[in-house]
């Protein structure tokens, strides 16, 4: 029976449905997307991005697929790692700032003693956010304890049960329990759906894959390219520090992603209709044209070089978000 479940679990995602949800449904859903997307970045913390490196978004991805997961739920890792890690270092400054206050500045609590705290536990936080990432995919496979034991006794750590559930039970509280973040791949989807809405005649399961690839590429790639979209925004190789700065909302905007990523795979897939979904898109969310080819651009160029879509638009550069309308045609 165990073989059969297990053998099940492995059978290929046939992917999303499109063409089948009511326009009003639509455009509800991608107001709310929009919305939240301008809300997290209007209160973007300054370490946004520090744990989105290559190396842990691999090993997450690398887990995750070990234990047969889904995409939403790789993604989903790695949003609530960088978001429970970025509050978990706003909380230990915080405190460490009011013990030097009042002074009670003990063998523990030290900034090194803190650093090796968070370093010492990082491991079992990622397997906690992968666990709760799994939780939230009902209809795919669930990381249970024994199975994340295991994986964690595999790499010498002597964790018991009872911290793994301890572990999960710090996440959660940390981010107030909103753990069902939207992802990247959520913004791709529905973008997706409003283009054939709009009678974009894509190939949807073909560009829905070539997507999902371009998505994966750009998480394990994402300080490359956004350091080549960077410079081409402020036209300068050496970027200030103040540039670099006011670009973080750009690294964290998830629709600016989603819009790239789509009309990346429309340029690799379908060259002839790649400038009208462009249009399509910047219709649909309010980004410029300028903008997303740019971000075009900067993804192809890590993939094979290409300079193929760079010349196309020249009305902006890529800027964060601002007054975004959203209509369906």
């Amino acid at each position: 029976m165990g073989s059969q479940v297990q053998a099940a679990s492995r059978c290929r995602d046939p992917g999303p449905i499109f063409g089948e949800i009511a326009p009003e449904i639509i455009e509800d859903m991608l107001i709310r997307l929009a919305t939240e997307n301008e809300q997290y970045l209007s209160e973007l913390s300054d370490q946004a991005g520090c744990f989105k490196e290559t190396r842990i978004v691999e090993f997450i991805f690398l887990l995750s697929e070990k234990w047969h997961l889904d995409q939403f739920a790789r993604y989903q890792a790695v949003e609530l790692l960088e978001r429970f890690m970025i509050k978990q270092v706003e909380q230990i400054c915080e405190s460490s700032r009011e013990n030097v206050k009042s002074r009670e500045q003990g063998p523990g609590s030290s900034w090194s003693s803190l650093k090796d705290k968070i370093y010492d536990t990082f491991v079992l936080r990622l397997v906690s956010c992968i666990q709760l990432a799994s939780k939230l995919s009902l209809h795919y496979n669930i990381v249970n304890s024994d199975t994340a034991l295991k994986f964690l006794q595999s790499l010498k750590y002597s964790y018991t049960k009872q911290e793994l559930l301890e572990s999960e039970l710090a996440v959660l509280k940390t981010l107030h329990f909103e753990i069902n973040v939207s992802t990247p791949l959520a913004y791709v989807e529905l973008l997706l759906e409003v283009l054939g809405h709009n009678g974009c005649l894509l190939p949807a399961k073909p560009l829905h894959q070539m997507c999902m690839q371009l998505l994966d590429f750009s998480y394990l790639t994402r300080d490359a390219i956004y350091d080549t979209l960077l410079k081409i925004a402020v036209e300068n190789s050496t970027p200030s520090k103040l540039q670099i700065a006011k670009f973080l909302a750009v690294k964290e905007d998830f629709m600016l992603l989603a819009v790239g990523i789509i009309s990346t795979s429309v340029f690799i897939l379908n060259p002839g209709q790649w400038k009208q979904v462009v249009e399509h898109l910047n219709c649909i969310t309010g980004i410029t044209s300028q903008s997303i080819l740019e971000f075009s651009y900067a993804v192809l160029k890590h993939i094979v070089g290409s300079t193929a879509p760079k010349q196309h638009y020249r009305n902006s550069g890529t800027k964060a978000p601002e007054n975004r309308t959203m209509p369906l045609q």
